[in-house]
């Protein structure tokens, strides 16, 4: 029997030791009487990744501005890196890193021009600046365009030269506000990597606000879900997807005879015929998986597969917002309803 399975996320047990390196207590944020951020409270340890995920409009952006320092908030409070962001404003600046939705290169620079640049602006002597450039066009494999003029450069090269910019000043928190955004797949694919590795061996912690729910289901250890300004979910993703009904067990048949044969053994579940499969409430736990497969053993009936199905980002992004996942109308189903793990050749 052949078993297949996803991407494990890290546990919150694993990271929950770790001192924050984000904190938010009743942050709010209005304009007159719109009520643009209501009261959020965060903790984020260091050297894990945090996803904010929910529709626009919802807060996002304006969770990253005041953690970040670019506005104030109109209530609560926020440490980031130790600093509180109000009166110790200049000293979370020079702890963080932000790279937003827009790139923010220079067109008319080459990219090592660019990196040099922002190597002066944070006054580092010439000749730390220069190795910080290199090095950093070497991490991003950017070294043969280092002297081409950034206008033509791609929209992945460009991506990752704005976050190379983002680490010239060797921030130990980086925001990234939709940091993929217009990235054909495999571009998105290479930023991933580069965040992992951001985490993993320098032990950065990455603010991430995405649209793409498969990204934070990636990257993320743990997400939050903004909607109307509030905070209605937080966990890992296994955690936000066990919060959502719907999980089953489908049993695939050979033929009509097996499939009437399990639909009498467990008495339970949604019989489709045309694709001769039952689907079986569950959750796809061990002992769950060892019964149905026991029984099955048991009564002499064989199944072709088995595979447990369960609620994806999409259906928690769905349930918990009352909107669909961003970029899908209303309505449409998500693209992927399960998070498999297979079983070929169950008997």
């Amino acid at each position: 029997m052949t078993v297949t399975t996803g991407p494990t996320t890290p546990t919150a047990a694993a990271t929950a030791t770790r001192p924050p390196a984000i904190t938010a207590t009743g942050l709010a944020k209005s304009y007159g009487d719109k009520v643009v951020l209501d009261g959020i409270d965060l903790r984020i340890p260091e050297g894990t990744v945090f996803a904010l995920l929910g529709p626009n409009g919802a807060g996002k952006t304006t969770t990253v501005q005041i953690l970040s320092t670019l506005i104030p908030a109109t209530a609560g409070e926020a440490r980031v890196a130790g600093h509180d962001v109000t009166r110790d404003a200049d000293a979370v600046r020079a702890a963080i890193g932000v790279t937003g939705q827009f790139s923010a290169v220079d067109n008319l620079l080459t990219a090592r021009e660019n990196l040099l640049l922002m190597a002066d602006l944070h006054h580092l002597d010439r000749r730390e600046g220069r190795r910080r450039a290199t090095d950093l066009l070497r991490r991003f494999e950017l070294t043969e365009a280092a002297a081409k003029p950034v206008v033509t450069f791609s929209g992945g090269m460009r991506r990752k030269l704005d976050l190379a910019m983002t680490l010239v000043g060797d921030p130990r928190v980086i925001f990234l506000d939709e940091p993929t955004t217009g990235l054909d797949p495999r571009s998105r694919r290479t930023m991933w990597e580069i965040i992992r590795g951001l985490v993993t061996d320098d032990g950065v912690t990455i603010f991430l606000t995405t649209q793409y729910l498969e990204e934070a289901d990636q990257l993320a250890d743990r997400i939050a879900v903004l909607d109307h300004g509030k905070l209605v979910a937080e966990g890992t993703a296994e955690e936000l997807k066990r919060r959502i009904p719907g999980s089953h067990v489908r049993l695939q048949f050979a033929d009509a005879d097996g499939l009437a044969a399990a639909a009498a053994l467990f008495g339970a579940g949604t019989r489709d015929s045309e694709a001769l499969a039952l689907h079986l409430p569950g959750d796809g736990s061990i002992p769950a998986l060892r019964a149905v497969l026991d029984a099955l053993d048991a009564a002499s009936v064989r199944a072709e597969s088995l595979t447990v199905h369960t609620p994806d980002l999409d259906d928690v992004f769905l349930t918990l917002t009352g909107q669909p996942r961003p970029g899908h109308p209303a309505g449409s189903p998500s693209t992927s309803n399960s998070s498999n793990s297979s079983k070929e050749n169950a008997r």
